[in-house]
């Protein structure tokens, strides 16, 4: 915790899907740090809330209504933040959404949100924000959540996988390019594990039984493995502050997924459903 407050205390937070899981309790956390938190949302009533939270225990909380889907709201929470609070310490491309379903039979405008939020929303994110960090000078951290999806595979979750892996890459990159600009800013991935959060609850209502039966076996993962969103927070900032690339909130789950991946890669293997997957999956 000492590190955190050094690293953090006194600085400007900015966290996109603050309203509920992950986001808000890295809000939360963040302020019990005396950061000053700004919570972009596109659920006014959430973010308030957890703004109301953050005023209840002493803290300092702004709420931007945020959709970050468009590129111009991510300039205008930027503006905002500027305008209130100065310089920004801490950036967080929290904001993402769980999408279910084959690929040929998810709608057009279904992909297009998805990709827009989970993707472009983290780009935006980092376009709006860096560069004012940059012409800042100041040490400053940005960090995007991607997902330990984005280490693997999985039929009818590709809209979200693809988007992780995306985040993934995107965030390498973007540590590469600070380098070459020899910028004071550290980059970081967050990969969560099982964290309960609202995503299934805000994912588009589905009937086709293959992807029910997949958000049930999601279910029970959080039931069995999952965490808190505080609890969450609590382990990504002691990361996040000790200066980590990889984030994580679950350490052997991610590194076990990252073996696998690498074997899987170094092998050039096909792609293959897991043993016994098709007995199982054989009648959806």
């Amino acid at each position: 915790m000492d590190q955190e407050r050094a690293a953090f205390g006194g600085g400007v937070a900015v966290i996109t899907g603050a309203g509920s899981g992950i986001g808000e309790g890295m809000a939360l956390h963040a302020a019990s740090l005396g950061m000053k938190v700004v919570l972009a949302d596109i659920s006014v009533p959430r973010m308030e809330a957890v703004a109301a939270a953050i005023h209840a225990a002493g803290g300092e909380a702004m709420t931007v209504h945020t959709d970050v889907s468009q590129p111009e709201s991510l300039d205008r929470l930027a503006a905002l933040t500027h305008e209130a609070w100065g310089d920004v310490r801490l950036l967080l491309n929290n904001a993402g959404i769980e999408t279910l379903g084959f690929i040929w039979e998810i709608p057009p405008a279904v992909w297009e949100k998805t990709l827009a939020i989970n993707i472009h929303g983290v780009i935006h994110g980092v376009r709006a924000f860096a560069p004012r960090m940059l012409a800042a000078g100041k040490p400053a951290w940005i960090a995007n959540t991607s997902s330990v999806g984005g280490l693997g595979m999985m039929p009818v979750q590709a809209a979200y996988i693809l988007s992780k892996h995306a985040v993934l890459s995107f965030s390498e990159c973007l540590r590469l390019e600070m380098l070459v600009k020899k910028a004071p800013i550290t980059v970081s991935a967050i990969l969560p594990g099982p964290v309960a959060t609202r995503i299934f609850e805000d994912t588009r209502p589905v009937e086709e039984p293959m992807a029910l039966y997949h958000r049930e076996v999601m279910r029970a993962m959080l039931d069995n493995d999952g965490i808190t969103g505080i609890e969450a927070a609590r382990r990504i900032f002691s990361q996040l502050a000790a200066g980590d690339f990889w984030v994580t909130t679950h350490r052997e789950m991610t590194q076990g997924m990252a073996q696998q991946r690498a074997a899987y890669l170094a092998a050039l293997a096909t792609p293959e459903l897991p043993p016994g997957a098709e007995q199982m999956l054989g009648s959806f």
